[in-house]
Formats: C-alpha cells, structure tokens, sequence
C-alpha cells in the first residue's frame, strides 16, 4: 500500500459541513490509517481479513479503524457504535468502493479483451483508485471517532477482542450469528497482530 497522505481541507468540509479543519482531526486520521496499513501488513492479517469480508460481508476498513480505536486510542466501542459507523460509511461503502473492487476483480479474467497487459493496466489503476477510496472511508470514520474520545477505558486483550467479534458480528447480522466460530480464525489473527501494534 503507499503512503498515507494528508486529509483535504475539501473533505473534510464534507464530513463536517462548514466546520474547520481541526489539528485532532488530521492526526487522527493520519494515525489511523497509518495503523491499518501497519496491521494489515502484518502476517496473516490481510489473508484474515479478506475472508472475513467474502465470508461475513465485512467492511475491512471499518474493522480495522475500530480496532485502531481499541487498540491505539483506548475506545471501548459498543455494538451501538459500530451500527453508527456503519451508518456514517455505508453509502459511501456500496456506492464508491464496492463497484471499484467489482470492476478490479471482473478484470482478472474478462470480459475480453481481458486479461491482458492493457487491461492490467486498467486494473492497476482501480486498484489505486479503490485504495483512495479506502483512505476517505478511513478520513471520515476517523472524524467520528473523535466524538468518542473522552470516554476511554484501559482496553485489555480480551476487550480489543470483544470489539474485532462485535464489528464481525454485526456485519452476519443476528440469523447468521451462529457462523461466528467459522469466523474465529480470523478473528484470532488480527487480535494477536493487533498485540504487536500496540504504541
């Protein structure tokens, strides 16, 4: 993944309307998303998460900001936050990032004249585009986690757990809620690869 990069003054306006942009709100952004990309690079995380979104329909972008949360600014994210999350991000979820991750896998093997070097090409770029994308979601959930920070707790293992199992839980829904233990696995990898991010 390249670098993170700094948040846009006209993004920012969108996620807060006229207010300013605020010192809190670039460094937490920042720190955010320079935590996903430190904990997705880590052993089995990515692998874990990608299956965790084919198998639960789960935002990884979202798992991994609440696990920043948890793990880096002490917030004890409740089953409610993560519904409020999800609702502050869903739109910009199904209608921007999914299409761009459905149109960089259809690329993989066709329509011809895919694949070839010219649509690899192509690829590539929805690749980037995908990863921007991924980033805005980052920027915004990051500004909403700044209501939440005054109330921190001291998060212990089994609390960040708690919060990886409530993102993944709620991404099932309560009919499937019975699948979590196929999700274990995956939720084990990023809960010991989280242990190794801690500041």
């Amino acid at each position: 993944m390249p670098a993170s990069r700094g948040i846009s003054h006209e993004f920012a306006s969108v996620i807060y309307g006229v207010l300013p942009m605020t010192g809190d709100y670039c460094d937490i952004a920042t720190d955010s998303w320079g935590y996903a990309l430190r904990l997705y690079a880590r052993p089995g995380v990515s692998d874990a998460c990608l299956k965790l979104q084919a198998d639960a329909g789960v935002d990884v972008m979202l798992l991994l900001v609440a696990t920043f949360a948890a793990v880096q600014q002490q917030i004890r994210l409740t089953p409610c936050d993560i519904q409020d999350m999800d609702t502050a991000c869903r739109a910009w979820r199904e209608q921007i990032i999914r299409p761009l991750r459905s149109l960089r896998t259809v690329l993989k093997s066709g329509p011809t004249p895919a694949p070839c070097d010219a649509t690899e090409q192509l690829r590539a770029q929805i690749k980037a585009s995908e990863l921007t994308a991924e980033r805005l979601e980052n920027d915004l959930l990051a500004g909403w986690l700044l209501c939440k920070a005054a109330q921190q707790h001291a998060m212990t293992r089994d609390d960040i757990g708690d919060v990886i199992r409530s993102v993944v839980r709620h991404f099932l829904g309560e009919a499937l809620a019975r699948r979590m233990v196929e999700m274990q696995p995956g939720i084990d990898a990023l809960l010991a690869a989280a242990e190794h991010c801690r500041k």
